[in-house]
């Protein structure tokens, strides 16, 4: 795909774009007092949620179109960019009425090919740009099927939102950050715009400034990060929203590093890196001829492939090995299930 760089006139695009605003547009007064502390921050595209999709009936889903008037003034009063999310097609209709600059797309909606599909055809011959936001679960196709409809309604000016992905098993973060695909999908289209989204990830407003800088370590373009002239106050998502002033204390503590920085010490520890990384694809393969053999053993001797206590066994230890050793268990836990899963899949070629 032939896509642009996000880029707004008289936006810099030296790294961090920033976006940054409340989750929802409550008043007029909320909008236009955090819009003008925002702006003193150095912020020049400020977002609000006008339309909220919720989880249960009941909960506040919005002020509707009447805040895409608050934008405007917004717009009007500051000179920042406005951008809000867009769920339908008459979403977008009413935000280009009301003269929105930026829309994205969010994780639920993304989730679903029609209505991303319905929100490309009433994107038809627009020039706007547009941000995608993965989808709730880990699938990286369907984030790239969300990008590729954009991008076939004749959009190119595309980026994507990084907010994490649902897990019930909620520890430290809202939504787990699973770094490594939007590090992939940045391999499949090195051209795209990857934005994070620390307020959703984190679930906190402690977790916004370090997951920022992890951000901008992985080499991300922009920020879009939720602030709130009264965070406590807000009518959704309070905790994971700050006020503009500590906004402004996140966004001047971030080490930016650039690309061309790489020095003679780095190309020497990736030289490491490469040589480790041939060892252990020996060493897998290794395994593998060896569970070959297991699996001939196992048909020789009319035995199950799958061996659930052993399984267990194994990963109870490793895991356990993997932690003393400064690994994540949640890291040592998908390295051996895809280990495993491959041991099986050659077993089963052995028992044919």
């Amino acid at each position: 795909m032939d896509l642009n760089k996000i880029t707004l006139p008289g936006v810099e695009e030296k790294r961090p774009i920033v976006i940054a605003g409340p989750c929802s547009a409550e008043t007029e007064e909320q909008v236009m007092q955090t819009a003008q502390q925002v702006a003193e921050q150095g912020v020049k595209i400020f977002r609000a949620g006008i339309w909220k999709p919720r989880t249960k009936p009941g909960g506040f889903e919005g002020v509707g179109s009447e805040g895409l008037a608050w934008l405007r003034n917004v717009k009007k009063e500051t000179g920042m960019y406005v951008s809000t999310e867009v769920a339908t097609a008459k979403h977008v209709l009413e935000a280009l009425k009301y003269g929105v600059d930026l829309l994205w797309i969010g994780a639920r909606t993304t989730a679903n090919p029609f209505a991303v599909q319905e929100i490309a055809d009433a994107l038809q011959g627009v020039d706007i740009p547009v941000l995608i936001k993965n989808p709730v679960n880990p699938d990286l196709e369907l984030w790239i099927g969300a990008i590729e409809r954009i991008y076939n309604a004749g959009l190119r000016n595309i980026g994507v939102i990084h907010r994490g992905f649902s897990s019930y098993d909620k520890k430290l973060y809202r939504n787990l950050p699973q770094w490594h695909i939007p590090i992939e999908l940045h391999r499949r289209l090195p051209n795209l715009s990857i934005f994070c989204d620390p307020s959703h990830i984190g679930g906190s407003r402690e977790l916004i400034a370090p997951l920022s800088q992890q951000a901008m370590d992985l080499q991300f373009d922009g920020l879009i990060i939720e602030s709130h002239c009264n965070p406590d106050k807000a009518w959704s998502d309070k905790d994971q929203q700050v006020t503009p002033e500590v906004l402004g204390l996140i966004l001047n503590m971030l080490v930016v590093r650039e690309m061309n920085q790489t020095t003679e010490n780095l190309a020497t520890l990736r030289k490491q890196i490469d040589e480790i990384d041939m060892n252990l694809i020996e060493l897998l393969a290794k395994r593998m001829r060896i569970s070959r053999e297991i699996g001939q053993y196992k048909k020789e001797h009319d035995m199950p492939v799958l061996q659930t206590v052993r399984y267990d066994e194994i990963i109870s230890k490793r895991v356990a090995q993997a932690t003393a050793m400064e690994m994540s268990e949640e890291f040592m836990q998908t390295v051996l299930e895809a280990i495993h899963s491959e041991s099986v899949r050659q077993q089963m070629e052995i028992m044919k």
